[in-house]
């Protein structure tokens, strides 16, 4: 066995790890706005439960991909239901929380411990949430054809590639917030609050109501008719 992996796995695990960070999850917005309320760590600690989650889900694809994607898929329901469930728990504590916006001095003084708690939160929204799961493996799935994950050596290392690209997301964009939130006030923030809150609850109610209206109509095709 080869102790050398594929040079060619960092810099794609790195760029896929970009791409999965890039704010076009609700979770990952989530992560946004963590970062205007409460500066600079507020958005890190987040977006590190953010890369784990997605380094999890990174390294089981990139250990099987085709093998594990068809138990993923028997179990698309369930995983569906605990992450819309999970969506609008996250979604009402977002829309009836005060806003607590962190003045600018508080922020500079705020270290990565203050925030830690939503290390966890992160890491369970995104394993939790199909978009995220489906979306890596649809990734690994196209990147497999080029860049091929041969051994346990190549597959941790795509893995920790996965998390390097996304962890400089993080760090980068967690910085620039930090630097223009001083724009926003109380109001602006409760109302970016109030949106995201209805847009994740919306989603979360999405991805249940699929799964029953495809359990509806399982049940209505499958039962016999007089």
């Amino acid at each position: 066995m080869s102790y050398i992996p594929n040079p060619l796995i960092i810099p794609v695990g790195m760029l896929i790890g970009l791409l999965v960070a890039l704010p076009i999850g609700p979770v990952n917005l989530l992560g946004l706005q963590r970062a205007v309320e409460r500066g600079y760590f507020g958005g890190l600690a987040l977006g590190i439960g953010i890369l784990l989650g997605d380094g999890l889900i990174a390294l089981v694809a990139a250990l099987g991909v085709n093998a594990i994607k068809g138990a993923i898929q028997d179990y698309l329901t369930a995983i569906q239901i605990i992450g819309g469930l999970a969506l609008m728990v996250a979604a009402a504590r977002l829309y009836f929380a005060k806003p607590e916006f962190t003045s600018a001095e508080a922020a500079s003084k705020a270290t990565l411990l203050d925030y830690v708690w939503d290390i966890p939160a992160g890491f369970f929204l995104t394993i939790t949430y199909p978009g995220a799961v489906l979306g890596l493996f649809a990734i690994f799935g196209g990147v497999s054809t080029f860049v091929e994950v041969a051994s346990y050596i190549d597959a941790f290392t795509m893995t920790a590639a996965v998390m390097g690209g996304s962890l400089c997301y993080w760090l980068v964009v967690s910085r620039l917030i930090s630097r223009v939130r001083d724009g926003f006030d109380a109001g602006w923030i409760e109302r970016m609050n109030r949106w995201a809150g209805l847009a994740l609850f919306a989603l979360g109610a999405l991805f249940i109501g699929e799964m029953a209206v495809k359990q509806l109509a399982y049940w209505w095709y499958a039962t016999p008719r007089l």
